[in-house]
């Protein structure tokens, strides 16, 4: 029952098990396959033969062999060994995604994506048009599998956290509520990793403190929460109490920082290389940098070793930029810093921060003789180049023949051709 004392009305619409759904839809809709892939055990996966052979998406069936998202081909194989394997094609679920919310902008102006398969809808004062809260949401939610051929869950709330936990209830293709005075039945009953934010290692933590449910944590000393947990605490002490008060922004806000990093398909154990594969991800975020007229000062450096442990380094630059070039040297000056010398390298990611318009003048530097200028006519062009060739018309010499590509991170050309190659970016 929605509780007359609401006032505003969110809708969170997620994809359930996006990228099998889109690719059994495709297949059964555009395709005419009679085996329909949610019907059976199966998953989208990465390259068996990289190290990013992991599970991405799996089939409801699947889930009954207790097949995860992210644990590797060969683990997942194990457990149910017909579990049928599909390569990803990027390009499909991203024009899945976007006729996805041209659906829900029929719904209403206010809708906030908030990754490739879940969106926020603000439907307040949507009544007149499409009736009660939950009339509205089974509408949206019968219209997207009729005329894409996949499922939604849609979570009802008055606000974004509520809405999303409701989404997260029973699957698939259900339309839940939970309103402030649903929280105590529905929600406090649940273990603390099912609260948004509250990640495996945070759980783990509140377990040491006797905080088994999402009802304990509610109802724990704020204080207490803080102490073990800093301002993480006090988030999650909100999130338990359904306190949000985020608003559904149809027009994201602009990045307060830009990344990317990615997992090489071989342990990286000389520097020479690490910078090549750091340089490549520069190339990216630079480009994203200049396309969206910023520049960053703050530049850090992330390494993942391979036995998974992570470390992290930045510095701040006497300007900003968002040339290349300069970039990369402050990344390399970090990365020297950063890492011992010998222990083999899994992941690398480069990480910024202090967003600026790129209209911001240069500091002057009496001992600096870089001609910037330069630099940045040559990033200019190189950019148009790319913009009509494509990404990797014009590349460094030192990436011919080299194990590396020369730009990763992002959506890559190979992501849009479906070739299976899964980088992990940011």
């Amino acid at each position: 029952m929605c509780s007359k004392k609401v006032s505003r009305i969110i809708f969170h619409v997620d994809v359930n098990s996006a990228f099998l759904s889109w690719e059994a839809a495709y297949r059964v809709k555009c395709l005419g396959e009679k085996l329909d892939l949610r019907e059976i055990p199966s998953a989208i996966c990465g390259d068996i033969k990289k190290r990013h052979g992991i599970i991405l998406a799996k089939s409801t069936p699947a889930k009954k062999y207790n097949i995860k998202t992210a644990e590797t081909i060969s683990e997942a194989v194990k457990k149910c060994p017909n579990l049928v394997l599909i390569q990803p094609h990027y390009d499909l679920y991203e024009a899945s995604s976007k006729a996805l919310m041209e659906i829900l902008r029929t719904y209403s102006p206010e809708v906030e994506q908030y990754s490739i398969d879940e969106a926020y809808m603000d439907m307040t004062g949507m009544n007149a048009l499409w009736g009660t809260p939950v009339i509205a949401a089974n509408l949206i939610k019968n219209k997207i599998y009729k005329e894409l051929g996949f499922t939604v869950n849609v979570g009802i709330s008055s606000n974004k956290l509520l809405a999303k936990m409701a989404s997260d209830f029973k699957k698939p293709n259900q339309v839940h509520t939970l309103f402030p005075d649903e929280i105590e039945t529905k929600m406090w009953p649940l273990q603390t990793g099912d609260l948004f934010f509250c990640g495996r290692a945070t759980e783990n933590k509140l377990k040491k403190l006797g905080i088994l449910t999402i009802g304990e944590l509610a109802n724990t000393d704020i204080q207490l929460l803080k102490k073990h947990l800093k301002k993480h605490g006090e988030i999650l002490w909100c999130f338990a109490n359904g306190i949000d008060v985020s608003i559904v922004e149809s027009i994201a806000p602009a990045n307060k920082g830009y990344g990317n990093s990615m997992t090489v398909p071989f342990d990286v154990c000389d520097a020479s290389t690490a910078k090549m594969v750091l340089l490549s991800l520069c190339e990216t975020v630079c480009m994203r940098l200049r396309k969206d007229n910023v520049k960053v000062s703050v530049i850090a450096v992330s390494i993942k070793d391979f036995e998974l442990s992570s470390s992290r380094h930045q510095k701040t630059l006497f300007t900003a930029t968002n040339i290349t070039n300069e970039v990369f040297q402050a990344v390399s000056q970090v990365f020297d810093e950063l890492w011992d010398g010998y222990t083999p390298i899994r992941q690398l990611g480069i990480h910024t921060g202090r967003v600026v318009d790129s209209n911001t003048e240069r500091q002057l530097n009496l001992f600096d003789m870089q001609d910037y200028e330069r630099y940045e006519k040559l990033d200019a062009a190189i950019d148009k180049i790319r913009g009509r060739y494509g990404e990797e018309a014009v590349f460094r010499a030192s990436y011919v023949n080299a194990r590396i590509r020369p730009l990763n991170g992002g959506i890559s050309k190979e992501k849009l051709k479906a070739k299976g190659e899964e980088i992990l970016y940011e």
